[in-house]
């Protein structure tokens, strides 16, 4: 149950005022580690436990089902049960605040002091409710020798050292204040006066500053300052703003004052200041790079994170025309609209400027331009203030963990290319960074328009390379290289437009087209020259994932009526690292007929795991080991181990890469079955790739 299901609070003059009296308590309670009981009177006179917070319930060693228990019957200890009893009872008797305080001894024996404040709650004219505030005095009393001074005494220290609360509504006008805050300021006269009035002018500035950003942004805000007291004297204090939210909606600030004057701001404050970036509120340029290197660190084999980097297109013209000030208050709008995303997941910075940061953990390429995607359409919609209207559009720049960098630097400085490029192609645009960028394409939006017209103008290209069989010089099998023949941007490359079918879902239908168009060059290869020639096509992790890929490779043998070990499908650690998943489809796959391979065996973390457990027939190695074959040991001992592992779990070995003649004479020397490369032929289209036949 809530301490406030029944409606009681310090003052009930409206529903207003009973929140916010519900708010006061909360802040207060978050802000001690005091232990606080509230005691509800039944009908025959038994005071019951109706609350008691984590601390005093642990200190009383209450059990969970407390609440509605009388005093000796949560209490094991007739003593204190007595001693309790007699002071709750004076407070309902007189109506009035009571302080003592005790002496207990703990299970180890030692002896500790004790101040206890009881305050009533009316209902009516009749007491209803007894709230509890107990604090350790004991090293205050050693300390200043006050033992055996007067209760008034100890309750002095206790209210010096409790934080002062003062409400003011969004004017700045105070509307209420605690105990503490009236022994410093005055008395309840200072209510309905402005705040203004009791801050030092050299403060004024950046109170009046700070307070608007609370009120504009909902994010608590501190600073160091000075506020008048009653005799007219300055006290230096942390002044804490923090916003009173009611119904999704700010209604006030609560001002917290702690005394600074003796002591140095605290460790939170200091992280504060040093992670933030003071305007917006937002984490600052030091925390993304702490949080960058911490993901990082903390990076596994199959960890993808992705940093945004977002530029506001035009700003400078808005800041130059309107002023500085319109120009923050804008940023603070834009920091409020990007922290709408932020989650778990989601880290919202501000470099300085107009550029910020966004860090999303735990994601995927896919994920991360969906998510851009929804920042643009965010941003489509206008920002108000001061009743004038502005239209923003962000850039976005994107760099992915680990394929554009292992490190913070190189992170950092490829989503800034990738901005660039961005802002170079028409802004207002969102582009993943890549390591070579063709320059001919405008954008990205030109490269997609393109791509997605590109299967139905039959301007996609299947090129071959032979796979030469290194005994007999001969060869009957070929790999399938996808190319764009595009009329507009040229012959593009794979490495342009395939990373972009793979964000678009263009990659399905363009993979069966693949699919289909070799089954079809088998079949007409079959009938010009009599020639069986297996065709290796390259599958893609998603089309491999697709419910439909089977019945995609059984009807297009079917359709050109192809016998199925004439189609060889390549697939990389990617698609199968579902392994449960990945066995069935390998495995209906092999029900068909078709042969399996791995591409770039030997490049993965788990490939001998995948050889042991799938039914694979023919192993690629990468030619990233044949390149270097002749010059580097290791890379000769790799390709030499894969072939024999091969050999002897009868599967087919196809080196890739092949250049030159020595290379070719250290493959048949390690009995290597087959090579394709240059020193072959490079891709061909078909009509080239039938003088071979």
């Amino acid at each position: 149950m809530d301490i406030y299901e029944k409606g009681f609070g310090i003052k009930q003059s409206s529903k207003f005022q009973s929140n916010i009296e519900k708010i006061i308590v909360e802040a207060i309670t978050k802000h001690i580690n005091d232990l606080m009981f509230i005691m509800e009177r039944d009908k025959e006179g038994t005071l019951r436990y109706f609350f008691a917070n984590d601390a005093g319930r642990n200190f009383a060693k209450l059990s969970n089902d407390y609440m509605g228990k009388s005093f000796n019957e949560a209490l094991d200890n007739e003593d204190i049960f007595n001693r309790l009893h007699r002071e709750y009872m004076l407070v309902f008797h007189t109506k009035k605040i009571r302080t003592f305080i005790d002496q207990i001894k703990l299970d180890n024996g030692e002896i500790i002091y004790a101040e206890s404040v009881l305050t009533p709650i009316m209902e009516d004219t009749h007491v209803k409710y007894i709230v509890s505030i107990t604090r350790d005095i004991t090293e205050s009393l050693k300390k200043n020798e006050l033992l055996q001074e007067s209760e008034q005494r100890y309750k002095s220290l206790v209210d010096n050292h409790i934080d002062s609360i003062i409400s003011i509504d969004m004017s700045g006008r105070i509307y209420d204040m605690n105990p503490a805050a009236l022994k410093i300021i005055g008395d309840e006269n200072k209510q309905g006066t402005s705040i203004f009035n009791l801050i030092k002018n050299e403060y004024k500035s950046d109170f009046s500053f700070l307070f608007r950003k609370c009120k504009t942004t909902n994010i608590p805000q501190s600073m160091d300052g000075a506020i008048v007291m009653m005799d007219g004297q300055f006290l230096r204090v942390h002044i804490k703003f923090v916003p009173i939210i009611i119904n999704e909606s700010i209604q006030g600030i609560f001002l917290i004052l702690r005394d600074i004057s003796e002591r140095a701001q605290s460790a939170e404050k200091i992280r504060y200041m040093s992670f933030h970036d003071q305007l917006t509120g937002l984490y600052n340029r030091r925390a993304l790079m702490e949080d960058l290197y911490h993901e990082i660190k903390e990076a596994s084999v199959n960890t993808e994170f992705a940093l945004l980097t977002i530029d506001l297109d035009r700003f400078k013209y808005i800041n130059d025309t309107f002023g500085h000030i319109i120009g923050d208050q804008i940023l603070i709008k834009v920091a409020e609209r990007l922290l709408e995303f932020n989650h778990k997941y989601c880290h919202v910075y501000r470099q300085g400027g107009d550029e910020f940061n966004i860090l999303l953990t735990e994601t995927n390429r896919n994920k991360v331009s969906e998510f851009a995607q929804n920042i643009l359409s965010r941003f489509a919609q206008s920002f108000y203030l001061q009743s004038e209207e502005y239209y923003i559009t962000p850039s976005i720049g994107i760099s992915m963990y680990p394929y554009d960098g292992k490190d913070i630097e190189t992170l950092i400085k490829n989503a800034d290319e990738a901005l660039f490029r961005v802002k170079e192609r028409g802004k207002a645009h969102f582009q993943f960074y890549r390591a070579e960028m063709n320059m001919l394409l405008t954008n990205v939006v030109t490269l997609e328009t393109n791509l997605r017209k590109a299967i139905l103008n039959n301007e996609l290209r299947l090129y071959y390379q032979p796979q030469v069989n290194l005994h007999n010089q001969s060869f009957n099998s070929v790999e399938a290289l996808l190319r764009w023949e595009s009329p507009n941007l040229g012959l593009v490359g794979p490495g342009d437009f395939i990373p972009l079918a793979e964000d678009t879902g263009l990659i399905i239908p363009i993979g069966n087209w693949v699919i289909e168009k070799a089954c079809e060059q088998i079949a007409v290869w079959k009938m010009h020259f009599n020639k069986e020639v297996r065709i290796a096509i390259n599958i893609s992790p998603k089309q491999f994932q697709q419910s439909n890929f089977i019945d995609v490779i059984r009807n297009s043998l079917e359709k050109y009526k192809v016998n199925p070990s004439l189609l060889e499908i390549e697939i990389t650690e990617g698609a199968m690292e579902n392994t449960k998943a990945a066995l069935s489809i390998l495995r209906r796959l092999k029900e068909i007929g078709v042969i399996i391979s791995v591409d770039d065996f030997g490049t993965g973390y788990s490939s001998l795991s995948y050889i042991k457990q799938f039914p694979i027939d023919v192993l690629k190695i990468d030619q990233s080991f044949v390149r270097d074959i002749l010059m580097n040991a290791k890379d000769a001992a790799i390709t030499t181990t894969i072939i024999h592992l091969g050999q002897n779990l009868g599967m087919e070995v196809i080196a890739e890469g092949v250049e030159n003649k020595a290379q070719v004479d250290f493959l048949i020397k390690a009995n290597c079955q087959k090579a394709q490369g240059y020193y072959y032929s490079k891709p061909v289209p078909w009509d080239k790739m039938e003088m071979f036949l």
